[in-house]
């Protein structure tokens, strides 16, 4: 499976953190949407199908990640 370079993953969540959080704040159908476009782009970016395993596979390809590091997993 190809996987997404680590500088446009990194992007992606941190795009996803910042509309997250606008969204619960907010709640505006604009963030919603943005969320929702994200989401589906770190889904496809990450090969997976849903937010959280795209959220833990993009981390893991992140400069640092280290493989043992399950801290991701609390997400």
């Amino acid at each position: 499976m190809l996987m997404a370079h680590p500088a446009v993953l990194e992007k992606l969540v941190e795009q996803y953190e910042t509309l997250r959080a606008l969204h619960a704040e907010e709640g505006s159908d604009k963030a919603r949407q943005r969320l929702d476009d994200v989401s589906y782009t770190l889904c496809i970016a990450t090969g997976t199908q849903d937010v959280d395993a795209a959220l833990i596979a993009a981390r893991h390809h992140l400069p640092g990640a280290r493989p043992e590091d399950d801290s991701v997993l609390e997400h």
